[in-house]
């Protein structure tokens, strides 16, 4: 079984899900999953996760992430962006000067509305279940966080922009926005993924590509090992003498590292003698926990 995160590039047409599917067959395994998902018409970067790496899934997907938008003035859909249908149409031109303003006040923390077709679940169904249904329901609103935005380049109606944002921020909503606080309409016309979680598109594979190298033996190269995730915490190495508590999930306590100093108010990355990768531990009533343990030695 193949463990750790292959950097996908998502291409158009294919949901998150589609992309999970496929990989399943290509790398004939079925312990994968993906890291956030990208609406259909959306495309770029996709970490997924195979085999122990998909214990990584929450952790990946709560990252912050970046993206390449392009969005147009004078109309609103039911999807919020250029594929859905027009609900409301605007002929008064937004003043140019007004705009990049307008953009780069939602820059930090904005409480957002997130659209009916979304895949959010109330009371147990997604939203854009129920929107299919033709039921408009009320959303409540939830904070995100728009870390950065830069690169905006106005040919109106038309804007492009990039967008670093938290975890949960829908950036066809954040284009409604932007409309709506221009009193005019907003809609969302390409969506470009390009950094999540640390992976970036410049680095991506599409599945024919992930394809080729699999039929070649070579699929492993293009594999991130999960100990790569936590490279900026500290290293702990465990005795031999104390594999037994370590095997069995056991507490550590500090005498069981050959490191003399470790900073028991951060998190340890914890190795075997023979650098087996065994998982991430945090420090509780003086003796280091496991956190998420990602070693099988039985494989």
């Amino acid at each position: 079984m193949l463990n750790g995160i292959i950097n996908v590039y998502k291409e158009k047409e294919f949901t998150s899900h589609d992309v999970v599917a496929k990989l399943r067959g290509i790398l004939k395994q079925k312990k994968i999953g993906h890291t956030g998902t990208l609406d259909p018409n959306a495309v770029g970067v996709l970490p997924v996760c195979l085999g122990r790496g998909t214990k990584l899934c929450d952790k990946l997907t709560a990252a912050r992430k970046q993206y390449k938008v392009t969005f147009i003035f004078g109309k609103e859909t039911d999807t919020e962006d250029i594929w859905g249908e027009i609900l409301k149409t605007y002929n008064e031109k937004v003043p140019q000067d007004q705009i990049e303003k307008t953009i780069l006040s939602f820059v930090g923390d904005y409480m957002q509305v997130p659209p009916m077709y979304s895949a959010k679940k109330i009371h147990g169904k997604k939203l854009y279940e129920l929107a299919r249904e033709g039921k408009t329901i009320v959303r409540e609103p939830r904070l995100v966080r728009i870390y950065d935005i830069s690169d905006i380049q106005i040919t109106y109606p038309q804007v492009s922009m990039t967008v670093t944002c938290s975890k949960g921020t829908y950036i066809r909503s954040l284009c409604r926005d932007i409309g709506h606080k221009l009193n005019n309409g907003a809609c969302m016309t390409e969506l470009t993924r390009t950094k999540s979680s640390g992976f970036s598109i410049e680095h991506s594979h599409t599945l024919a590509e992930i394809e080729d190298m699999a039929k070649h033996g070579e699929i492993e190269k293009w594999i991130v090992p999960v100990e790569k995730v936590f490279l900026k915490l500290q290293k702990g190495t465990v005795r031999r003498e104390f594999y037994k508590l370590l095997f069995n999930g056991n507490p550590l306590h500090l005498t069981c590292f050959y490191e003399k100093k470790i900073d028991t108010k951060k998190k340890l990355r914890v190795y075997d003698e023979n650098e087996h990768f065994i998982g991430v531990y945090y420090w509780r009533n003086h003796m280091f926990f496991p956190d998420k343990i990602f070693y099988d030695k039985n494989e």
